[in-house]
This record gives C-alpha cells, structure tokens and sequence, in this order.
C-alpha cells in the first residue's frame, strides 16, 4: 500500500483503487471540500506523474477519458485549488509522490488496464439531492428533473417565464464554462443540438456564472446530471441494408436492433444501480420504462 498525507490532502492506494481525502488548507477549493472523500478505481486511471517545483510539487492523476462525470463536464477547464485528482506536495515529501506514482503506474501495468476511453462511467459522480446557488440563479437536481430558479439580479427575460423545469430524458447534453477574466461563464442545459444558443444571461436554461466562489459547484451540480445520461462513448447500434432479395429482412432490422438495445439498457441500469450511481426508486424506474418497451 502507498499513502502520502499532506495538508492538502490525503492519497492512499491499496492496488484496487485509489482514496482521496481532501484536506482543510486554504488551498483546497469548495469543489473538493463539497465532493469529499473519492474512491478512483484502477480501471479508471490512465497513469499518475509528479511534477515537482521550488516550493511544492504536485501530484496528479490522470484518468482514463469518460470515466469520471466531473472531468467529462469540466474539460480540464479546473484550477488546481478545484481539482480532486491533483494534490500539492511540499518538497520535503518528494520521495513519498515518486513512490507513489511507482506503485500507481506498477499495478496498471500488472493489471494490463487500457489507457483508452471507456464507454460507461467508473465513478460515480455527487450524491444527490443537490441545490446550488450561484451567479444569477439556483439550480436544483433530484435525479429525475433539474430546476432553474431565479434572483433579484437576473434578467427579466428569464425570470418572466418563471423557473425553469427540466425532466432529465428531455436533455440532449449539459454545458459548463468557467467565468475567465471580464468573460462571464455558465452552466446551460441544452434540449436539442439544433437549439438556438444566446448569452447565458438571457437563456432560460442556463445560469450565468459571474466568477465567485460557489461558481465551481455548478460544475458539480453538471456531473450529478451528465452521469444519469447515455454515455458519449458509448456504441451507437449498426444497422447493416441487406440488398436484393433480403430487403424485407432488412427492413425488419431495426425493430429487432430495437430488442438488443433494450437488453443492452437493461444491464447498464443494473451495473449503474450496482455501483450506485442510481438509487433504488431511480433503478426501479428505469427498469419499468425500458420493459415497457419491450
């Protein structure tokens, strides 16, 4: 097992996964306060490195693409202070990071984990319910639907329509950008590709993030959505035109591509109430709404 303890935090591996517990320095964002503690497994990791520096050094892991919800949403657009996989070491404990990343990138090779995407997520993503407030609005999610309300400040656009309401099957995908310099950012909840997009500022389904410290729990927020979302890497199914005097098979095709896809959901619902990113009433549900179908 290798452990490394700093008041930024505390990293333990035990060959399986690795645990990570925020610290209470200054330098630890409400982002990793908010999340707390997070187990990576090892099939989620691509590698681990050290990067050390005058002062401190920093240890950083990096995970394989679509496995955390949080990383899928933030696009490496988090500051070190918000980011959960990286950790400032003082340089007195250099040997510590270097062995740990020894041992991290030692049981990646013993295990032969892929370095390459994945098409379902490995972590979980925040326990929910979850309400953040933050730029000019409130964004509330309870695993099902996500609630936009209002402040005194927001635009009058936005607040004549009254809150917002979005069941979660009605979302095509759920954008987060941070503020930057005199750029205000946002999180927007987008129905269709084809939506029309305006300043966050005026978009009904978005909350305009202005820079202040509670503005990183909306990307927070963002992956307790994305996460009971199809997954972008995951296989779109193939339908294969049969020619000639198989026409009428294959115009039967899709109704029987339909069925996989249905079993297929089936158990990806049971391997996400499994690993516990859907609770029992969310499992419970899906698997209603998908029999339905079949």
């Amino acid at each position: 097992m290798a452990e490394i303890i700093q008041n930024d935090g505390t990293w333990t591996f035990d060959g399986d996964a690795v645990r990570i517990v925020p610290g209470r320095d200054k330098g630890v964002g409400l982002l990793r306060r908010t999340l707390g503690e997070v187990s990576v497994p090892l099939a989620a990791l691509a590698g681990a490195s050290y990067e050390p520096g005058r002062k401190s050094g920093r240890l950083r892991l990096r995970l394989r693409e679509g496995a955390d919800p949080l990383l899928q949403v933030t696009g490496g657009k988090l500051d070190d202070s918000s980011d959960p996989y990286t950790l400032t070491v003082e340089t007195k404990a250099a040997g510590v990071a270097e062995y740990f990343v020894d041992e991290v990138r030692n049981a990646l090779l013993l295990d032969q984990v892929p370095t390459g995407p994945v098409d379902r997520y490995l972590l979980p993503g925040p326990a929910l319910p979850m309400t953040v407030g933050a730029g000019d609005g409130t964004a509330s999610f309870d695993g099902r639907t996500v609630r936009l309300e209002w402040t005194w400040h927001t635009d009058e656009v936005k607040t004549g329509s009254g809150p917002a309401v979005l069941a979660l099957e009605e979302l095509h995908a759920v954008e987060w950008q941070p503020a930057r310099g005199l750029v205000d950012g946002h999180l927007r909840f987008v129905s269709s590709p084809n939506a029309p997009r305006v300043p966050a500022g005026r978009d009904p389904h978005a909350v305009e993030l202005n820079g202040f410290k509670k503005d990183p729990l909306m990307a927070l927020l963002a992956s307790a959505v994305v996460v009971r979302m199809p997954h972008p890497n995951a296989a779109a199914p193939e339908l294969v035109p049969a020619p000639g005097a198989k026409a009428l098979e294959a115009a039967a095709a899709p109704a029987a591509e339909d069925h996989d896809v249905l079993l297929r959901r089936l158990r990806e619902l049971g391997e996400l109430h499994r690993s516990g990113i859907l609770t029992d009433e969310e499992f419970t549900l899906a698997k209603q709404a998908v029999l339905k179908r079949l």
